[in-house]
């Protein structure tokens, strides 16, 4: 009885050390991660354009979500979504998909931060952090169901 109370012990720690590197290596879990460091390059320059190089705080963000928009291109075809394309066709398209979707979410952030900023006067960074959750969750909608739909 012993024994076989050890096994159910063996066979549930193992099930649930699966169940937490299944949630670790999710495609949630990589979109969370990648999305953080998407997010921490955008602040960092646009942090450094406004507050280093001293460049007006609508121009600061245009760059740094452009800046932005490359790095999470980059990462979100090859760590979260693991997109496959077979021909430069295929790539180019789902590029545009991918840009189209983050300039139509950029013009929420630029617009956002405009609003804050310029209008009610709020901090630059505050106004520049507070548009970035919405811009984040509605990214990872548009890249998994209408930029990655046709993942391999």
């Amino acid at each position: 009885m012993e024994e076989e109370n050890r096994n159910v012990e063996t066979t549930a720690g193992q099930s649930a050390g699966s169940r937490i590197i299944s949630l670790l290596t999710s495609e949630g879990m990589r979109y969370l991660v990648i999305g953080g460091c998407t997010t921490l390059v955008n602040l960092v320059v646009y942090a450094v354009l406004c507050r280093v190089v001293g460049l007006n705080v609508n121009v600061s963000n245009i760059i740094s979500v452009s800046v932005s928009i490359i790095f999470a291109y980059v990462t979100n075809k090859l760590i979260v979504f693991r997109s496959h394309c077979s021909s430069w066709g295929e790539l180019a398209a789902e590029c545009a998909r991918f840009i189209g979707a983050r300039l139509a979410t950029m013009v929420i952030e630029v617009g956002g931060v405009f609003v804050l900023y310029e209008i009610l006067h709020q901090d630059e960074m505050i106004a520049k952090l507070a548009t970035q959750v919405l811009v984040v969750i509605g990214n990872y909608f548009i890249s998994r169901f209408l930029v990655f739909r046709d993942r391999a």
